[in-house]
């Protein structure tokens, strides 16, 4: 046989192995981590630059700011991986961001002004929490009444926020008894939504709710008039 011929055959026969090969793949999980400690990173770097533009830079802020970093980047993976964990990811998420929050409100030198973001925040993640409803109506119903209560936190928590910037004069409004009356109205709601249900225990659940939702509701609207 041609010694040309075989060393033509061999040499194809490499170049398809060399196509045929498949590419180097890096595991998910590394992946996930990658993206999270980038975000994480940038959204550090981004918050320090703000800071010193400012020029009330606070430089020992880093010590709270970093590692609330950290942690909520410890928590992407688990969310990204779903299941089981990515509620356990998303607490870890959202206690990093509100370590996060506290060391930039630092850092910047805004705590007298930003503080009300403390309060917007931590409602914010206890209702983002209804992502992961139970199945069972009656647990159902008790998860979206706190979830749809942190709403209302939040709200108050913005309504602070508008006061401190300047943005809103409330005056002689008693304007935080809106607040309670619209948690009587949300736990109201929320009964009448368990009565719906075919369910054990559905006559105790509701009258679990109605009741604090009649004293909210009076004391809201009692609020309101100027007590």
């Amino acid at each position: 046989m041609d010694p040309a011929g075989r060393t033509g055959q061999a040499g194809a026969m490499v170049a398809d192995t060399g196509r045929a090969a498949p590419r180097r793949s890096y595991p998910a999980g590394a992946r996930h981590w990658a993206t999270s400690l980038a975000v994480a990173g940038a959204a550090a770097a981004a918050t320090t630059a703000l800071a010193q533009a400012t020029g009330q830079f606070h430089w020992w802020a880093g010590f709270v700011l970093t590692p609330g970093a950290l942690i909520a980047a410890c928590g992407g993976p688990l969310l990204a991986r779903g299941g089981g964990r990515a509620f356990t990811g998303y607490v870890v998420a959202c206690l990093g961001a509100l370590v996060f929050a506290d060391g930039a409100l630092l850092m910047a030198g805004v705590m007298g002004r930003g503080w009300p973001a403390l309060v917007m925040l931590p409602c914010l993640a206890v209702a983002g929490t209804y992502l992961w409803r139970p199945d069972d109506p009656l647990a159902r119903g008790l998860h979206r009444t706190v979830a749809l209560l942190a709403v209302a936190g939040a709200l108050v928590g913005a309504t602070l926020q508008l006061i401190r910037a300047g943005l809103y004069e409330p005056g002689p409004f008693h304007w935080w008894g809106a607040f309670v009356l619209l948690a009587g109205v949300v736990v109201a709601g929320n009964a009448a939504e368990l009565a719906r249900h075919r369910m054990p225990y559905r006559l105790q659940a509701v009258t679990l709710l109605v009741g604090p939702a009649v004293v909210a509701a009076l004391l809201g609207v009692r609020m309101l008039r100027g007590w």
